[in-house]
């Protein structure tokens, strides 16, 4: 594969990524810990506006967390022991064999993947892991309100969403992964939103800021119309449900 470009399909909804994106279950970094070599340092890769950083923050004793959107990283949370730095995957700027654990949340679709793999390869110790993960399509509680998400999802933005969405939709199974893999256990993201909530994280996706430069006009408005109705209070929580695909493996000899 040759290098890409890189394309910054965030930058036009960054404020409502870092505000609105979902947070993944502790449970996942606490597995990811217990079976890293060392808790000395970690790498967060495509880390966006810090989600996942600061979870690995609370377990590691230095987070190294790089994205190459310089828009996302103005959103981040602050930590005092996560380095945030602006940096492409495939060009980290880490010391070889010197990481225990590489996360990519989220962003492994985007990568140049064969460079991306080599300089994982190098910045890994021995015993190091790389824990790649995405969500998929979430459902929401209640039919009718569901059937109204997932056409906005599929009809409304679904032009709209880059070509390498179907990766995610496919839960990663499709990529390659050339490392020692292991047989991680099943997670999945719940969230309890009210209806503000739910909207604010539908303008967060990059297939919704693709539409309003197309268009000129939100989308999620004639959702709210419609959602309206359906929902007792918009204060009132409804459960939101997405599928956590997740790959971790060893560096290899």
């Amino acid at each position: 594969m040759t290098a890409q470009p890189f394309s910054d399909h965030f930058a036009p909804v960054a404020g409502a990524y870092a505000d609105f994106r979902p947070t993944y279950p502790a449970a996942l970094f606490d597995r990811l810990a217990a079976q890293a070599p060392a808790r000395g340092l970690a790498w967060d890769c495509a880390c966006g506006s810090g989600q996942a950083s600061v979870d690995l923050a609370e377990r590691f004793d230095r987070v190294a967390a790089t994205d190459a959107s310089a828009k996302q990283l103005q959103g981040a949370l602050p930590h005092p022991r996560i380095d945030y730095r602006e940096a492409p995957a495939e060009a980290s700027g880490l010391a070889d064999a010197s990481v225990d654990l590489i996360t990519v949340a989220q962003a492994l679709h985007w990568f140049d993947r064969p460079r991306f793999y080599a300089e994982a390869r190098r910045v890994l110790k021995p015993g190091g892991l790389l824990a790649v993960w995405s969500y998929g399509v979430q459902t929401v509680e209640g039919e009718a309100v569901d059937a109204l998400v997932q056409h906005f999802y599929r009809e409304v933005v679904g032009p709209y969403w880059p070509p390498e969405r179907v990766l995610v939709e496919q839960g990663y199974r499709t990529l390659d992964f050339p490392f020692a893999e292991l047989a991680p256990p099943a997670f999945e993201m719940t969230a309890h939103w009210p209806l503000p909530r739910l909207l604010g994280y539908f303008r967060s996706w990059s297939a919704t800021g693709r539409y309003v430069q197309a268009h000129g006009d939100d989308p999620v408005a004639g959702l709210a119309e419609a959602l309206a109705p359906l929902w007792s209070e918009p204060e009132s929580v409804r459960q939101v449900t997405w599928p956590l695909a997740l790959r971790v493996g060893g560096r290899q000899p």
